[in-house]
């Protein structure tokens, strides 16, 4: 237990045993909390015949119910918190664009950790404090602005808040200060491209890009190609969602081979 707690900043490390114990230790508590704390979980877990107890193994999981993204809309705006309104620190919501938002809360120790998973992320691509970062994603109800934009700054790197949008202001920052890193969706990127070349600029040769994090919508491996070939970077694909903090939940190494999933935060 001391070797589980002393590498949980390392979790590559972890043995398997060793990960699937702090795993086990996670769902514990998760479910003692959520069990007296949320009356959705109470009843749900009432109904399935199951009570927090009975998890003994990372098997166990198998016996409790699916929360669905209606069972998150019905319980919209405060149906789902295990913390007291007073602990409550950020408000991020889903878009809302398929029906009512789902509404995701959190407190100062979530956001320290989905920021932590940023970090380690950005990091196994060879990023860091040499590095100037520009965040093109939006800053507002959607949680990959601000919660990537601490990542970076833990991780080191200077970060410029570009937020979405007002393109050619973007590009100006890239070339004034020498913009190493992009934060985008591939649409976008591709968008960006478009808009340097008709500005004269080659997205290749005029900036000092190398490294492209994509995410926040679908697209293909053959888009993530096209998009390294026009700026010549490394892109790496990341994958979040707001009903587990954000972005961050899985992360492309160097190796490119598949998103690692963080699973010392995540059960799969």
């Amino acid at each position: 237990r001391t070797i589980v707690r002393r590498q949980k900043e390392n979790p590559e490390c972890l043995t398997r045993g060793c990960l699937e114990e702090l795993q086990l230790e996670g769902l514990k508590k998760v479910s003692e909390r959520i069990y007296h704390k949320v009356p959705f979980y109470r009843e749900a877990f009432r109904t399935n015949g199951v009570k927090p107890e009975d998890v003994e193994s990372l098997r166990d999981l198998e016996r409790f119910p699916f929360t669905t993204r209606e069972d998150l809309r019905a319980g919209y705006p405060y149906g789902f918190l295990a913390s007291p309104l007073s602990s409550l620190v950020r408000l991020h919501t889903s878009t809302g664009t398929t029906g009512k938002p789902k509404a995701v809360l959190f407190t100062q120790k979530d956001i320290d950790q989905a920021a932590q998973l940023i970090t380690r992320s950005i990091k196994m691509t060879g990023a860091g404090p040499e590095d100037v970062f520009q965040n093109m994603m939006s800053y507002g109800l959607f949680t990959g602005g601000l919660i990537f934009h601490y990542g970076a700054e833990r991780a080191g790197l200077l970060v410029i808040p570009g937020g979405a949008g007002n393109t050619e202001r973007q590009i100006g920052l890239m070339r004034d200060f020498s913009t190493t890193i992009l934060h985008l969706t591939p649409s976008y990127a591709l968008y960006l491209a478009e808009v340097m070349e008709r500005l004269g600029l080659n997205p290749r040769d005029d900036f000092n890009l190398r490294i492209f994090y994509l995410g926040a919508e679908p697209y293909s491996e053959a888009t993530k190609r096209k998009i390294e070939e026009i700026f010549s970077v490394d892109a790496y694909n990341s994958y979040g969602l707001s009903e587990m903090n954000g972005p961050g939940v899985a992360f492309e190494c160097k190796q490119k081979e598949g998103m690692h999933l963080w699973e010392d935060n995540f059960i799969m």
